[in-house]
């Protein structure tokens, strides 16, 4: 069974012996300096084990040591960072109540949790107007990068090549030909891909993420072309790692951020997936067309953590090691969460600008539980989706002058029933099930755009060693496919 809800992708999956490829998740993240780009990216998809590839357009030629596999736990890792969280205070002993602050380890989080390589496309029979520029292996991939003159010579050369491409896939690959884009094809090696059963019975494939870095000035995202797998909506979550506290926007679409600091109903602790997509959907309903921003914090830190931080060996395995030796560092990074969700009316790809930091979703509920869910402009990003269930003190009060409205950690038995988890896996949480009105203590903010402030991407500096080019010229960070990053290294208070 093919989930209607689908995660976006940069490009678009083609299969042999005529199959239907669906694309139902992909997360990506980025790094970028000067003109130098680093791509992440990591697909789910559904579909038969037979030879396929997917298919992404890029600026430049991309060779064989620019392109390398990593390991999937990574993802999980940067995911989980960025994800929304559940937070659990406890009232304390009114009687007993702790005078000191709440620290970083009391509050609680919760979730729910083919052929051969050969060289056809020089056949003399037909002119396709296709030249491999490159061709090599990595991984289970074999890498095939491609230029071509016109979107109908692509598009035979796929099908002639026994690829069966997305029937609507023409014109979507047309603007891309104008651009002067090259075309980057990696087919998979059935026999090198591990595959698992889906809840619907079909063969999901476990791919290793593919990283590959070029160079462009532009900062881009194409996800036109991923409208070809494309079965209904598409969720698309992007990562952005930057230096200098510098958070991400999209530049040609409406911004906005996540609802936040919303006290929940208990409930939430075993819906909280079902809870967030209909609190997304809330909030594009609202905005619609924006692009939500879920997370801008240093990617060293965390309050609540729901998992271990970023360190200087994810920076490197994420792109460090082609932009240089001051990449290798985690510390004054922050990681950027962008989602957004679309479907067919979606007329431009993404583009990316650097802007002022933001705070928000912090704080420890006052004497009456309350917590401010505004979010504002301060010098140090500390934005993150927060949502909070409250246990008001349900025991004996047996004192004169009791101290109410102190917040703090579960103490005996509830410390075992409180899992610190994130709201992972967000694409398969069920829509439509459940009446956000109905989970929420009090009603949701209004949902404002963002009047974000241009900031200065990180100054460029020409690298040695890297196989790339970069500039000296401050030219601003359009950042193209996903990416994360953060400032200082220090602990923040909830």
């Amino acid at each position: 069974m093919l989930l209607p809800s689908l995660f976006a992708f940069c490009g678009f999956y083609v299969g042999g012996a005529k199959a239907e490829m669906y694309n139902n998740a992909t997360e990506v993240v980025l790094m970028r300096h000067g003109t130098t780009t680093v791509l992440s990216m990591q697909n789910n998809y559904q579909g038969p084990p037979e030879g396929f590839a997917l298919v992404v357009p890029v600026p430049t030629v991309i060779k064989q040591d620019q392109v390398k596999t990593l390991p999937r736990e990574i993802f999980d890792k940067i995911d989980t960072l960025g994800a929304p969280r559940l937070v659990e205070y406890w009232e304390q002993d009114p009687c007993n109540a702790p005078r000191y602050e709440l620290s970083n380890n009391i509050a609680q989080v919760t979730s729910v949790g083919s052929r051969e390589d050969e060289d056809e496309s020089d056949k003399p029979a037909k002119d396709y107007q296709v030249h491999v520029e490159a061709r090599f292996s990595v991984g289970e991939y074999n890498i095939e990068v491609l230029s071509a003159k016109a979107s109908t010579g692509l598009q035979d050369w796929l099908t002639d090549h026994h690829y069966s491409i997305p029937a609507n896939a023409e014109p979507l690959l047309r603007p891309y030909i104008v651009q002067g884009m090259k075309w980057f094809v990696a087919k998979v090696d059935p026999k090198k891909v591990t595959f698992r059963p889906s809840d619907g019975g079909t063969k999901m494939a476990t791919l290793s993420p593919l990283r590959f870095s070029y160079d462009s000035q532009d900062f881009t995202l194409p996800i036109r072309l991923g409208l070809a797998n494309s079965k209904g909506t598409q969720d698309l979550i992007v990562n952005v790692l930057a230096p200098n506290n510098t958070r991400y926007e999209v530049a040609n679409y409406p911004n906005i951020t996540i609802p936040t600091n919303l006290p929940v109903n208990d409930a939430v602790r075993t819906r909280f997936g079902e809870f967030y997509a209909a609190l997304f959907d809330h909030a594009l309903e609202a905005k619609p067309g924006a692009v939500v921003t879920e997370y801008a914090w240093d990617a060293s830190s965390c309050d609540p953590c729901p998992g271990p931080t970023l360190d200087g060996n994810d920076l490197q395995t994420f792109g460090g090691d082609v932009l240089g030796a001051r990449y290798r560092d985690v510390n004054g990074y922050t990681l950027t969460r962008l989602h957004a969700r679309y479907g067919k009316e979606v007329k431009d790809d993404l583009s990316f600008r650097a802007v002022e930091p933001i705070a928000g979703g912090r704080g420890v509920p006052d004497a009456h539980g309350e917590m401010s869910s505004k979010v504002t402009n301060e010098g140090l990003n500390n934005f993150q989706g927060r949502y909070v269930i409250l246990h008001p003190w349900d025991g004996p009060v047996a004192c004169e002058g009791p101290r109410r409205g102190t917040w703090g950690g579960p103490t005996g038995s509830q410390q075992l029933a409180t899992p610190v988890l994130a709201a992972t896996n967000l694409a398969f949480a069920p829509r439509g099930k459940v009446e956000l009105a109905s989970l929420l203590a009090k009603d949701v903010p209004e949902v404002g755009l963002l009047s974000s402030k241009a900031a200065a991407p990180p100054i460029a500096v020409r690298q040695q060693g890297c196989g790339c080019t970069t500039t000296d010229s401050g030219v601003e960070a359009l950042v193209g496919f996903a990416a994360v990053g953060l400032v200082l290294r220090r602990r923040r208070r909830v």
